[in-house]
């Protein structure tokens, strides 16, 4: 049975994305209810009128419980960093057979003329810095927004951000451990985006940029230096795809350490792809080397095609902590995979991937390890 979001009397069939046999996880959470119940309280007490002559702004929408909710109101538009994200919004706006949305990436400018603004707040404080300076810099000071995100997730310093970048703020109660922020847009506050981020590896003569949502924005992490030792260096490889690329750092690695492979750089983050593209820009001979692009894991990818893939998983999606991520990675990188290539793989040690990747794959081993981090090498 689907699941289903009730609400005023409406119904709404939900499904998250990727949909997996016997998948358990709603497609929705309490701060998506909450976001709904108070704009339609609203609108019932007549503190709030929409039109289709000015945007609904939809931010961080993450499987399209507020887009299928708005789609009827007009103009509305949905802004975010997540590939997924948006094929979920896209995939239920089918489903309940609602009318098509307008979908922009974080990079993209805000529609102007916005009515109200509906932001589930990210995860990364960066992320939310670069939206509200966005949003104060474009929106009219009639625009009514409210930011939604679990109780425990809404500090002193959040409101802050909100009353720094945007304007005056306030909170509303908790309703099933969720919380609602009111902000009023304040022209006065309007300011430049923050600049990306540039940092240096010195080791491997590397700048590298990274967008506010990309991760580890500010200095390489572990487990990227210890993948990094392992990249092969074979004349024989001719295509190499770097699953998950973040900041490209694996891919840009890879492209130097092989001049003559062609190297893909695959993540679902829009901004992690433009992070990676113009790293390669910034720091390849030959950038045209390196492909940039965003997708679903390799869903788009043509089959035994690859001789290498490198790949370091997330192990969450949004706050959700789960493996199907890394185990779609793994299939998808053994249909992509030429017969005998192969797939490098690093995670934490208590991740077990080697379990996963024996199921799949015919040779398995380990081939590194430090006390936080084991290197996996698969054949097929």
């Amino acid at each position: 049975m689907k699941p289903e979001l009730t609400l005023h009397g409406q119904t709404l069939q939900l499904n998250r994305y990727p949909i997996r046999q016997n998948e358990t996880l709603q497609a929705w959470d309490a701060a998506d209810e909450y976001l709904i119940n108070q704009v339609e309280d609203m609108k019932q007490k007549q503190a709030l009128t929409l039109d289709t002559e000015r945007p609904v702004l939809i931010i961080n929408d993450s499987f399209g419980a507020l887009a299928c909710w708005f789609a009827r109101q007009g103009q509305t538009v949905s802004v975010g960093d997540s590939y997924i994200a948006r094929t979920a919004s896209q995939h239920n706006l089918a489903a309940n057979a609602l009318p098509d949305i307008r979908f922009t990436d974080c990079l993209a400018p805000v529609p102007s003329q916005t009515r109200l603004v509906l932001l589930k707040l990210p995860k990364n404080n960066r992320l939310l810095v670069w939206q509200l300076t966005q949003l104060c810099a474009a929106l009219p000071e009639d625009c009514v927004v409210i930011a939604a995100a679990k109780a425990r997730d809404i500090h002193s310093s959040t409101l802050k951000l909100f009353e720094k970048h945007l304007g005056p703020t306030s909170t509303s109660l908790a309703v099933k451990k969720a919380r609602l922020i009111f902000c009023q847009p304040d022209k006065n506050l309007a300011a430049s985006l923050p600049e990306t981020q540039r940092w240096e590896v010195p080791d491997y003569k590397l700048t590298l940029t990274n967008h506010a949502n990309v991760f580890s924005g500010e200095s390489l992490d572990i487990g990227a230096r210890l993948l990094l030792e392992h990249i092969p260096q074979d004349p024989a490889l001719k295509h190499i795809i770097d699953l998950g690329c973040g900041n490209g750092v694996i891919g840009l690695q890879a492209a130097r350490l092989n001049p003559q492979a062609k190297v893909t750089c695959v993540d679902e983050s829009y901004m992690a792809v433009a992070s990676c593209r113009e790293n390669a820009d910034l720091n390849l001979t030959h950038p045209e080397q390196l492909e940039a692009k965003v997708d679903n894991c390799l869903e788009s990818m043509a089959n035994s095609d690859a001789d290498l893939v490198l790949c370091n998983p997330p192990f969450h999606q949004q706050n959700t902590i789960t493996d199907h991520i890394a185990w779609q990675m793994f299939c998808d990188a053994k249909q992509s995979l030429k017969q005998h290539g192969r797939l490098i793989v690093i995670g934490n040690r208590h991740l077990g991937y080697d379990g996963k990747l024996k199921r799949l794959f015919a040779k398995v081993h380990k081939i590194a390890q430090n006390p936080k981090f084991v290197v996996y090498q698969a054949e097929k």
